[in-house]
């Protein structure tokens, strides 16, 4: 019968139908809502796809052509020593300073190479959570104590998560040691410190070109600060030179890309994304039109892009829907979350970590966001939860995530975040 068929559909059109039928159009907080969603997505375009996101993308398209698959199973394959494999992943994100968006690029692309469950998923949480200029800045603002327990938390954590991952999926993971066992040793084209030496410049890239202004306008991190587009210049030029050198770039291709950037850069020194773009555009024409292992960068940084970047945009447009930018209001009224986080108890301790892992939080960002929950009444407890939780989690992140481990796996990761979150929390608080 056509009712086999066709219930999908019909029930697909008639909800949506209703949604529309009945959408609160001309309430203050539905529209309100639907600005902040539009704004935040507005934001993170503007802050995060250029100078955070296609560096990530080019590094993880790097792993997959540049780095041997043997050479990552030796350091975080299911057969890795396990106190090096969680080692590597666990201190990870005190080199790269992204958020959890950022880090999805870099994580899909060593457990596509096969990097082992708990290893990746370690990674993957460390990457943003184990950020040590967002740790400095949790001590100077909320408290040493709340700095050191950020730190010790989020390594841990890592380490915890990774393993439980790899137990309760172990048959997954044998199987991926079967593999492992029949995938030869890959000849390299360069020598092992030529490859670190490319990745080190990519790195340096994305570091320093999201470098954030510190609190002080003096000291080490201000002085940083305003060198950080100074640093990056050296670090694509050093990327330059790189390509012309082992990767056999053209060396004229390089020349007309450098052209526009070193123009802009003169002619708009307030503007450095003008320039910063103009090497994105020219890196991206130049390796997409050359033959051999260059293009297959490219192309390799492209399927990155246009698996997670459609998600990403998606996950943070609902996040803004149902939570609002930082001080402003989404469907959901900030108030219920500071009524519902105060005291130290379980179910305080549960909402934040629950709350600060659908929410997305631009690295350093989650620091003042709790500065005023704090001084509105939160709990350390709770606040040390969304600490834990928030940054290494978000919507947007999850979706990702999905893509790449699927549902199951997707689930236990957060729900194995959120519990041990709320668990931390409740321990600090009591402590403190």
């Amino acid at each position: 019968m056509i009712w086999k068929r066709e219930w999908k559909p019909l029930l697909w059109i008639a909800t949506i139908f209703l949604v529309l039928y009945y959408m609160p159009v001309g309430h203050p907080r539905f529209d309100g809502a639907i600005l902040e969603a539009f704004e935040l997505v507005k934001w993170y375009a503007r802050e995060h796809v250029l100078l955070c996101l296609i560096p990530a993308f080019f590094i993880a398209g790097g792993i997959s052509i540049f780095v041997s698959q043997g050479s990552i199973m030796k350091y975080l394959g299911a057969r890795a020593k396990k106190g090096v494999a969680y080692g590597v992943a666990s201190v990870s994100g005190t080199v790269l300073a992204v958020c959890s968006c950022t880090v999805l690029p870099l994580f899909s692309g060593i457990y596509k190479m096969g990097a082992g469950l708990g290893p990746a998923t370690a990674f993957l949480y460390s990457g943003p959570a184990v950020n040590i200029l967002a740790i400095i800045l949790t001590a100077r603002v909320l408290g040493i104590e709340m700095g050191i327990a950020r730190a010790a938390g989020a390594i841990v954590f890592s380490i915890v998560i990774g393993l439980l991952m790899h137990v309760i999926f172990w048959k997954e993971e044998k199987s991926r040691v079967a593999t492992e066992m029949a995938i030869p040793e890959n000849g390299a084209s360069r020598s092992g410190l030529q490859n670190i030496l490319f990745f080190v410049s990519l790195v340096g890239i994305l570091v320093f070109a999201n470098w954030g202004a510190p609190a002080e306008s003096t000291g080490i991190w201000a002085a940083v600060f305003q060198s950080k587009w100074i640093v990056t210049a050296f670090f694509s030029t050093t990327l330059a030179l790189i390509l012309i050198l082992w990767f056999k770039l053209a060396w004229w291709k390089i020349a007309v890309t450098a052209v526009p950037v070193v123009f802009l850069g003169f002619l708009f020194p307030d503007r450095p994304v003008l320039a910063f773009s103009a090497g994105i555009i020219g890196l991206s024409a130049f390796t997409s039109t050359d033959k051999g292992e260059t293009s297959d960068w490219f192309s390799a940084t492209w399927e990155f892009a246009k698996q997670i970047l459609p998600l990403l945009l998606f996950g943070v447009l609902i996040a803004g829907l149902l939570l609002g930018r930082p001080g402003q209001e989404g469907l959901i009224p900030s108030a219920y979350i500071e009524s519902a986080v105060g005291g130290n108890s379980l179910r305080a301790n549960f909402f934040a970590s629950f709350v600060g892992a659908f929410m997305y939080f631009a690295t350093l960002t989650e620091v003042p966001i709790l500065q005023g929950l704090i001084g509105a009444g939160m709990g350390k407890g709770p606040a040390l939860a969304l600490l834990l939780a928030g940054p290494a989690l978000s919507l947007p992140n999850m979706l990702v995530i999905r893509n790449v481990l699927g549902t199951k796996k997707t689930i236990v990761f957060i729900l194995l975040v959120v519990v041990m979150a709320t668990i931390s929390g409740m321990v600090f608080g009591y402590l403190f």
